[in-house]
C-alpha cells in the first residue's frame, strides 16, 4: 500500500471524527471564523499561538519542531512533533488525530491542505495599516481565550500587558531616537517603523534615527557606514542567526568596528540586544512580548 494511499485514508478517518466548524465566531488572520471552541486537542505550528496558548494554560497535543524558544521546552517535551513550522507532517497530524490545527506566520501557506485533515485557523500575526501587531497579539490572546473557555485568564493577562507596555514607554520616553538593525553573520539589515519590528517605534514611542527605511519583510540591507551617518541616540539589535541556532558571529561581534563604535549609542552604551528567538520566532505571542517589555525596560534605565 503506497504511502499517498495510506494517507488519504487516515485524512478520510479523521475527517469523520473530527469536529464540525460550528457557529461561535474566533478572530483569525483570515477574518472572524466560526469553530467549535474547547476542542479536546490541538496541535500547533506557528510559535506566537503556542506562547500565548502555553501562558493560558492550555494543553497542546502536537507542536512543530524545531521550536526555537527555550522557555517553550516543557512544551515541546510534553508534545508530538508534527513537521517543521515550513513543512507539516500530514501524515503524522492525520495520525494524531487533533480536533483543531492552529497554523500562522511560516505555515500561514499549508492552511488549505492542513483542514483536509482537521478545521485549521490561521492565526498570522502581522501589522497593517489596519491594525498594530500589539493590537493583533492582544486579538488572538482575547481569541485564545474565547476558543479554549479560558476568557478570565485571557482578561487577566491581557491588563498586565497592557500595564507593562505602558512601562516600557515610560521608560523610553525622551530617551532621543532609535535604529532597528538585524544581523545576520555579517550581513545587517535596517527596519524602520512600516517594517515587521516597527511595532517597537510605535509601542514606545520612539522617534526614528533614519526615516523612509525600506518597509519590506527582510529590511533594508545597510552598511556600517549606514549606521555611522544615522548616529542613533540607541540601537536596538536582533540577531537572526542567534534566533534559529545557525553558526556564525554573533551580533555584538559584527556591530563591533570603528564606525558603529563612533555613534551615539555605541559610546553611551545605549544597544540593547533583544533576545532573537522570542521576536523573530514567537513575535506576537504573549509571553514573548512580555519577555520583551522588560528587556525595553531594564535597557532604557527603568528598572526591572
Amino acid at each position: 500500500m503506497s504511502i499517498a494511499f495510506k494517507l488519504t485514508a487516515l485524512v478520510a478517518a479523521v475527517s469523520l471524527s473530527s469536529p464540525a466548524f460550528s457557529d461561535t465566531p474566533i478572530a483569525t488572520y483570515a477574518g472572524d471564523v466560526s469553530v467549535a471552541t474547547s476542542p479536546a486537542s490541538i496541535a500547533v505550528l506557528d510559535m506566537a499561538a503556542v506562547d500565548t496558548l502555553d501562558a493560558l494554560g492550555v494543553d497542546i497535543a502536537g507542536i512543530s519542531t524545531p521550536h526555537y524558544v527555550d522557555y517553550l521546552d516543557h512544551v515541546a517535551d510534553n508534545a508530538v512533533s508534527v513537521g517543521s513550522l515550513f513543512e507539516p507532517d500530514f501524515e503524522g497530524l492525520a495520525n494524531l488525530g487533533v480536533d483543531l490545527i492552529i497554523a500562522g506566520g511560516r505555515s500561514s501557506r499549508q492552511v488549505e491542505p492542513l483542514s483536509k485533515i482537521a478545521p485549521t485557523i490561521d492565526m498570522t500575526i502581522w501589522a497593517d495599516e489596519n491594525s498594530t501587531l500589539m493590537e493583533q497579539s492582544l486579538s488572538r490572546l482575547a481569541a485564545f481565550g474565547t476558543l479554549t473557555g479560558t476568557e478570565d485568564t485571557a482578561m487577566h493577562l491581557a491588563n498586565e500587558f497592557r500595564t507593562k507596555a505602558a512601562a516600557a514607554k515610560a521608560a523610553a520616553a525622551n530617551k532621543g531616537n532609535g535604529l532597528i538593525v538585524m544581523t545576520n553573520g555579517p550581513k545587517v539589515s535596517a527596519y524602520g517603523a512600516g517594517s515587521r519590528f516597527g511595532w517597537i517605534h510605535d509601542v514606545l514611542d520612539l522617534p526614528e534615527a533614519v526615516e523612509g527605511v525600506d518597509e519590506q519583510t527582510h529590511g533594508e540591507a545597510i552598511s556600517f557606514e549606514f549606521i555611522a551617518k544615522a548616529n542613533p541616540d540607541w540601537l536596538i539589535v536582533i540577531d537572526r542567526a542567534a534566533a534559529i541556532g545557525q553558526d556564525g558571529d554573533a551580533a555584538s561581534v559584527t556591530l563591533d568596528n570603528a564606525l558603529v563604535a563612533g555613534t551615539t549609542a555605541w559610546q553611551n552604551g545605549n544597544v540593547i540586544y533583544l533576545n532573537s528567538a522570542n521576536v523573530y520566532i514567537a513575535g506576537g505571542g504573549y509571553q514573548s512580548m512580555m519577555h520583551t517589555f522588560d528587556t525595553f525596560i531594564t535597557g532604557f534605565g527603568g528598572g526591572a
